[in-house]
């Protein structure tokens, strides 16, 4: 049962879920077809590593500033112009005859998609309350989780159908229909723009800050640094950017302007570490994805076929682990996330020993078992996350709050899939003491679960650190209100304010 009380609210929710579905697969299908790529257009390993992770990062830097225009002159008009230059850029892509080109298209494709999912967190906040705003936010999240977990099988049927020369082609061109077909829904079923942010001035300078800070965090893992000294000066580039950008931000709310991140955000513990726990999971997630990809085909020599069937498990036990993640909330409350992520990190370090010790025939079944794990452990992870970050930002912040949590995760994403494959890449591609590709996926698999493992550890604080209303209260009340009693979680002001029911 979808959240809302009424059919037009549960068609805008349609519409953000095939947004975010459409966004997330555009990424995902693109990693099995690395490899076609690769040969195709002759690209180098930072030519790749570009092309998927530019992505990510143009997605996490739109995000922000597409919020506050989004405020300041409605949601509707900039969602369907960020679909259309999403849809015209991946063509463009798609069509490409270089790595300059694809990538070039890809941070424009990013972007759109960043400007997208910002109207999409604002339309969710705008248009639900309460409970089913909580609700809402878990089905987004979910949505896009599985669409990026059905990634990988989809483009190895593709590659596998088309040929390695067409195949990643078709790979980029798969989300052309969905958006299309989102674009439709849109202009049909969004409600009217209208202004919601009293003063939605962008914090330019904070913009360009954070923007130089997260270049110059990533570039290294893109170019990897000659020799120590010049990582130690990436290192203090980006000591000094945080640097800054946080006495910018000071000085903004000083002279009563406000700043890029709100600072009511910044003092809020458990918002800080939810969304901490959110970017290391989700960065984990797509690099493990994405090293995967490469290892079945270029380590183990797999058709891109089998590769899409060592993937689909995942997919499906986090479909299935999403539907039946609430009742094991109604029970442990947000714990689950804990257990999800624990989960996790038993997933990946099998797929490391597997690699290790498992004879050729029977490493795929082994890998298929361990990615089955870990879908089901995004499914108890992801969602429940996403809902308990939210119920601790606070209400003036709920809007900004929503698109600071998914440009981390994106910012998360551009990082660790860099440093993942950098990692992966150079191990296999070594000498003899690398151990091969084996090696540098077990490798690569262990910097996953040392995420995953970050991640636990910060969700185990956020539980100490949260408000006096335990999470778990306000989860059982979710529950509740799914299997029907009512119940009225809005603040005062949101009750004394006409036309909120």
């Amino acid at each position: 049962m979808l959240p809302g009380e009424d059919r037009a609210t549960r068609r805008v929710l349609l519409v953000c879920m095939a947004a975010g579905a459409t966004t997330l697969l555009d990424q995902a299908v693109l990693n099995i077809a690395v490899p076609s790529m690769r040969h195709s257009l002759g690209a180098g390993a930072a030519d790749v590593q570009w092309i998927v992770a530019g992505y990510s990062l143009a997605f996490g830097l739109a995000l922000v500033p597409g919020g506050s225009l989004g405020d300041l002159h409605g949601r509707k008009r900039l969602f369907i112009a960020g679909m259309a230059v999403f849809l015209l850029a991946g063509v463009a892509a798609a069509t490409g005859s270089g790595p300059g080109t694809v990538i070039g298209a890809r941070l424009v494709q990013g972007a759109a998609a960043g400007l997208v999912n910002s109207q999409v967190i604002g339309t969710i906040q705008d248009v639900f309350h309460g409970l089913d705003r909580g609700r809402a936010l878990g089905l987004y999240a979910v949505t896009g989780g599985v669409a990026a977990a059905l990634g990988p099988p989809l483009g190895g049927v593709l590659v596998a159908g088309l040929g390695s020369a067409a195949g990643w082609r078709y790979c980029l061109l798969l989300s052309a229909p969905c958006a299309v077909v989102t674009l439709i829904l849109a202009v049909r079923l969004l409600p009217p723009p209208r202004r919601t942010a009293r003063d939605s001035r962008l914090d330019l300078l904070g913009l360009v800050l954070a923007c130089g800070c997260t270049l110059t965090l990533m570039v290294p893992f893109i170019s990897t640094p000659d020799n120590g000294g010049q990582a130690l000066l990436w290192a203090a580039g980006v000591s000094a950017l945080a640097c800054v950008f946080a006495v910018h931000q000071r000085l903004r709310i000083r002279g009563g302007r406000v700043p890029l991140v709100h600072p009511a955000l910044a003092s809020s513990k458990p918002y800080l570490l939810g969304t901490a726990v959110a970017m290391a999971q989700f960065g984990s997630s797509l690099a493990a994805s994405l090293v995967l990809t490469v290892f079945l085909q270029d380590g183990l020599g797999l058709s891109a076929l089998l590769t899409a069937a060592v993937s689909l498990p995942s997919a499906i036990a986090m479909g299935v682990s999403s539907a039946l993640a609430w009742r094991l909330v109604r029970r442990i409350g947000p714990r689950t996330v804990n257990v999800g992520l624990a989960l996790g990190i038993g997933a990946a370090l099998a797929g490391a020993v597997a690699a290790l010790l498992a004879p050729s025939t029977a490493l795929p079944i082994l890998l298929a078992v361990t990615q089955l794990l870990s879908g089901a452990a995004g499914g108890l992870a992801v969602s429940p996350n996403q809902t308990q970050v939210l119920q601790h930002a606070p209400a003036e912040a709920a809007g900004v709050g929503g698109g600071i949590l998914q440009m981390a995760q994106r910012i998360a994403a551009a990082v660790c899939l860099s440093a993942v494959s950098a990692v992966y890449l150079h191990s296999s591609s070594g000498s003899s003491a690398g151990g091969g590709p084996r090696a540098a996926y077990a490798l690569a698999s262990c910097v996953c679960a040392g995420l995953l493992a970050v991640a636990l550890v910060l969700s185990r604080l956020r539980g100490a650190a949260a408000a006096p209303r335990s999470a778990r209260s306000a989860f059982l009340t979710v529950r509740s209100a799914r299997v029907g009693r009512h119940h009225d979680d809005r603040t005062p002001q949101e009750r004394q304010e006409p036309g909120r029911t």
